[in-house]
């Protein structure tokens, strides 16, 4: 599990005498370990990942913060902490690889051919298939209401036991 990979990150950061690395991670478990208690059960790998991830957008605005604010050392440090969050998290999607990823999702439905949807799919309009509205007036459909649905939302609806009598 993720929380225990951070776990044994932390002891041998702790056995090298990395005070800041063991800070980072402490961090990342105590951020952990409250979000497994909210959720009333161990988290999973995907739930972990998730918290990192909350707790890795956190270190990134602060860091922003204190750049901004002139505090390069207190910076490096948010800094530092984002880049040891990072070794426990899924590696970034590239925007390019992203932008293909997008470009072969698109070629492979058949999106963006100007093609409606259910003609892509074959369940649209074929020619020579012509599907009528039910004649709810019941006089052959020349009573000029040409509806696709038997009514009008916020209307009340056609009692249909008397149609067609």
């Amino acid at each position: 599990m993720l929380t225990d990979d951070i776990q044994q990150a932390m002891y041998a950061a702790m056995k090298a005498h990395q005070s800041e690395e063991v800070s980072a991670l402490r961090l990342a478990l105590s951020a952990l370990k409250t979000a497994a208690i909210e959720a009333r059960h161990d988290l999973s790998d995907d739930e972990a990942v998730a918290v990192l991830q909350r707790e890795a957008r956190k270190h990134q605005e602060s860091e922003q913060v204190f750049r901004e604010a002139g505090r390069g050392a207190r910076a490096d440090q948010e800094a530092f902490a984002l880049r040891i969050l990072g070794r426990f998290l899924p590696a970034a999607i590239e925007p390019g690889e992203l932008a293909q990823l997008v470009d072969d999702a698109i070629a492979a439905t058949g999106a963006g051919t100007g093609t409606p949807p259910g003609e892509r799919s074959g369940l649209g309009h074929r020619s020579g298939d012509h599907t009528q509205a039910p004649d709810l007036e019941g006089d052959g459909g020349a009573g000029g209401h040409h509806r696709s649905t038997p009514w009008v939302l916020g209307e009340d609806p056609p009692d249909l036991r008397q149609v067609g009598h």
